[in-house]
């Protein structure tokens, strides 16, 4: 195996591998910055041997076996390693020596679950909300900071710098590598579930670009929360995000026309829609109802979506029901934009001058103030009302607004539509 073959099967083995990896060094070294680099050192290696050695049988042990060899070469050369060896030396309860045994026992030691405590680690408080999504998909997706870049349509050197200041953050904190517990865990878990959530509605319905859907940060996201759940499994919101993705990405496929224009939801074939990623998305909110306590928000997003889910067509969608979960989840969070996804579950259930009384009771709040969903709802609620030139205007205000091409496209050609009458 050698050349474009040999560098597919590496790059496939880092992606499968190197959340693991990395977690496992984090949890040994106490700093990701290094573990990363440890882990880079170890794929460095790795493309360079593979390809005349071949692939090893198990490539995840030979990748953490190489950087652990790497981690001990730089105790023994590097002052400052060597300290961190020191702590982790008392921290396990071992005499530290510089002796390449004790120092191997010391990393063995197991301190809960690596990956969970990477996914802890990387959404601390402590960061800025896009610090926090930039290190997960760089450290738990294995993503280059191109990628990330181009996912977010920003530059490279804007993903590198947040990348630096974040871990650089992490170190200078001593943010201690760990699953937190009992009622801090309850209070970080927000943090986690909101950077998948980012993830997942950048990839859903992207912010800006060319392109509508972004289907590789969708698959991210669900892998992420795939994994959250399988590791904190008594966790009822984390199950309510993973049922809301799988039943969200479960329309994928039908949210796009042939030339890639957006398809709105009661414009959607409905049988194009993945029935596996349904079938997993109910049986993930069956597992939060059956948890202990009243649905969060993420819960309840989930179980809208499952309203949609069961409806064969889009006039068989039971809006009343939808309108009673929205008010339950502007009750439990509060939230201008819950109340603008209210106004439209309300006009559909009894008319969109309902809707559009409590649309305007909102219009003024600060955190709609630029949002393109506004005008974008009230150009729909109008024109339902037979006020065409009025939803003229606020389809011509929402394409002003929407930083995404294909979303503007769809909002001029329904300006253009009442325009003409």
């Amino acid at each position: 195996m050698g050349g474009p073959e040999a560098k597919r099967a590496v790059e496939t083995v880092w992606r499968i591998e190197s959340a693991r990896l990395i977690a496992g060094l984090a949890r040994m070294v106490r700093d990701v910055g290094l573990a990363e680099d440890l882990a880079q050192d170890a794929l460095v290696a790795a493309m360079e041997r593979w390809p005349e050695s071949g692939v090893p049988d198990n490539p995840g042990a030979w990748l953490m076996a190489t950087a652990k060899n790497r981690a001990i070469d730089l105790m023994r050369r590097d002052r400052t390693f060597q300290r961190k060896g020191q702590e982790l030396a008392r921290d396990v309860g071992i005499h530290f020596a510089m002796d390449r045994a004790d120092f191997e026992a010391a990393l063995d030691g197991e301190v809960g679950d690596d990956l969970l405590g990477l996914i802890f680690t990387c959404c601390h408080p402590l960061l800025s909300a896009e610090a926090r999504v930039a290190l997960t998909l760089r450290l738990l997706g294995g993503l280059t900071t191109p990628e990330i870049a181009r996912a977010f349509l920003v530059g490279e050197s804007t993903i590198a710098q947040r990348l630096v200041r974040a871990k650089r953050t992490l170190r200078d904190a001593k943010v201690p590598f760990e699953v937190p517990g009992g009622a801090e865990l309850r209070a970080r878990l927000p943090s986690v579930l909101e950077v998948i959530y980012l993830v997942f509605n950048e990839g859903y319905a992207a912010s800006a670009g060319e392109d509508w859907i972004r289907p590789a940060l969708c698959d991210e996201a669900l892998r992420l929360g795939r994994i959250l759940t399988e590791l904190a499994p008594a966790e009822p919101e984390a199950h309510g995000l993973i049922a809301l993705l799988e039943i969200q990405a479960s329309r994928n496929a039908a949210r796009i026309g042939p030339g890639g224009e957006p398809v709105l939801l009661l414009e959607q074939d409905r049988s194009r829609w993945d029935p596996l990623l349904i079938v997993r998305g109910r049986a993930a909110l069956e597992r939060a109802e059956a948890l202990p306590g009243p649905l969060g928000p993420y819960g309840l997003q989930a179980a809208i979506a499952a309203c949609h889910a069961r409806a064969l067509s889009a006039e068989e969608t039971d809006w009343v029901r939808i309108a009673a979960l929205y008010d339950a989840l502007s009750q439990l969070t509060p939230s201008p934009i819950v109340d603008l996804n209210r106004a439209v579950a309300l006009g559909m259930a009894f008319g969109p001058a309902v809707g559009l009384e409590l649309l305007d009771a909102i219009a003024d709040e600060p955190a709609l103030a630029g949002y393109h969903l506004l005008p974008s709802v009230r150009g729909d609620l109008l024109a339902k009302l037979g006020r065409g030139e009025e939803a003229e205007a606020e389809f011509r205000r929402a394409a002003e607004l929407t930083g995404n091409e294909r979303e503007r496209e769809l909002l001029l050609r329904r300006a253009a539509e009442e325009a003409a009458g």
